[in-house]
């Protein structure tokens, strides 16, 4: 007894230096070299990427299924990914496809009412969603293993009778309304949103935004209309991930949408975009301390095979945190700026964007402005350091790897691929791609994507306070913003 006290009471110090002790000669038997190497001579075999892969299935009402069982935990997680979006709304009524898909979710269905069913989620300490964004739809169920069929049924439910409750239509167009009002309040929300407009076209659905009038048009009969169109089983991705076994999962979507027939979808026509072929310069007149600034131009989609290469180029030009050129200059060298950065996102459906931001003191705003044109110049120029290059390539790598920490996110990420009609093998692809970046890729797409003569200037601030007038970048246009 009295052994087996002492041993019960060994220090955790003591039991973690055992531990430490044990280690290098177990790890050297292990890989087969002396307690002697030296760790800075150690090589070791390429790492090879491979994501796990989820299971797809496609179920009899054309419904395409992604499935991955993980047992850690007693829970199952549903996502469904809707090919919808508010750029199929109509000109005079935006906002409708958001209103669609709350009310969806916060107006009950036909068998539950809206409290009724806010109720039942969280006795069973369930999570359901509905929303609809620009491109897509989307839906959730997070849910205890026992409790899944029953939480099914509700989603279910309300994804295919939805009954669009009035009074909630009403308050979810009132906080629509409330927002319009608001919409002025933010410099930094109003230079981004004028950037879109001047970049896609005022009146393009990629960058058009609601109104008073739209938000009141809207009834609960184009809710209906706008569900049943887009909400059909053959115009949806499901993944299902989480303590089930796939057969039996199968069976169980089966029965549960066997009544859910499915239809075409004729989906409206979307206006391309058209490239600006020269640059232009924005004010807004806001009395504030700080300008935000907007500079950038239209992008690549991502499905363009120079994506890997300008991805590192724009974390060694802005988006690289601490480390990059923007951040090194304007803001540790210079102090101009307490934020900056860059961007370089790719469109899915339309070409995305190259975007350069920060928020200066009003005094600096010029010198803020061509500092950042400076340096998009420069890099078309010249090739970037060896140090750049690895170091962006490493924080690429590195956080990439993060994006499949769980089968939730895996089965997301394949959603996603097949539905913006992406490669399947374009996870596997991306580390080895990013690897093979070099300094003259760098170069090669800088000249060829970056346009320092096309580029879209927006300034938000107290121009009584700018160092010199803005026109020293070119011919000012004023946006009068709508109260």
């Amino acid at each position: 007894m009295k052994i087996k006290r002492i041993k019960k009471h060994i220090p955790l110090l003591a039991l973690f230096g055992i531990v430490l002790f044990l280690l290098p000669p177990m790890a050297a038997r292990a890989g087969g070299m002396s307690s002697g190497d030296d760790p800075r001579t150690m090589t070791f075999d390429p790492i090879v990427f491979q994501p796990p892969k989820a299971e797809r299935r496609i179920l009899s009402n054309g419904m395409i299924v992604y499935l991955m069982e993980d047992h850690e935990l007693p829970l199952i997680d549903l996502q469904i990914t809707i090919r919808t979006g508010d750029i199929y709304e109509p000109a005079n009524k935006i906002g409708l496809a958001s209103l669609t898909g709350s009310v969806m979710r916060s107006g009950g269905n036909r068998s539950h009412s809206s409290e009724k069913l806010d109720e039942i989620l969280d006795q069973i300490a369930a999570r359901m969603s509905v929303g609809i964004g620009s491109t897509s739809g989307s839906a959730s169920l997070n849910t205890l293993k026992k409790d899944f069929d029953f939480g099914l049924k509700l989603l279910t439910e309300t994804l295919i009778f939805p009954v669009f409750e009035e009074d909630k239509l009403n308050i979810a167009k009132n906080r629509a309304l409330e927002g319009i009002r608001r919409r002025n309040d933010r410099a930094s929300g109003i230079a981004t949103r004028e950037f879109f407009k001047q970049l896609y076209g005022t009146d393009n659905p990629y960058a058009r935004e609601s109104t008073v009038e739209t938000i009141n048009a809207i009834t609960r009969d184009d809710l209906i209309a706008f569900h049943q169109k887009y909400f059909v089983p053959n115009n949806m991705m499901l993944g299902v991930t989480g303590d089930f076994d796939l057969d039996e999962m199968i069976k169980k979507l089966e029965k549960t949408f066997a009544g859910w027939e499915k239809k075409p979808v004729d989906f409206p026509k979307v206006a391309t975009v058209s490239e600006r072929k020269k640059g232009a310069v924005y004010k807004i007149n806001k009395a504030i301390s700080q300008t935000q600034v907007r500079i950038g131009h239209l992008g690549i989609k991502q499905d363009n095979p120079d994506f890997y290469a300008l991805s590192i180029m724009n974390d060694i030009l802005g988006a690289g945190g601490l480390t990059s050129r923007l951040f090194q200059d304007i803001r540790t060298r210079q102090g101009l700026a307490y934020s900056v950065g860059s961007a370089f996102r790719p469109g899915k459906l339309e070409r995305g964007f190259f975007l350069a931001y920060g928020a200066t003191r009003a005094e600096k705003t010029l010198q803020a402005m061509t500092t950042i044109i400076q340096h998009i110049g420069e890099i078309r120029e010249g090739l970037v350091s060896d140090e750049e290059l690895k170091r962006a390539k490493e924080a690429f790598l590195n956080s990439f790897i993060f994006s499949f920490s769980s089968p939730a996110q895996i089965v997301g990420r394949q959603i996603s691929l097949e539905y913006y009609g992406l490669p399947g093998d374009f996870l596997e692809q991306y580390r080895a791609n990013v690897e093979k970046v070099t300094k003259d890729d760098i170069l090669r797409v800088a000249k060829k994507y970056l346009h320092p003569d096309r580029l879209i200037v927006v300034a938000v601030g107290d121009e009584s306070l700018f160092d010199k007038p803005l026109s020293a970048l070119g011919q000012v246009e004023e946006i009068v913003l709508t109260p």
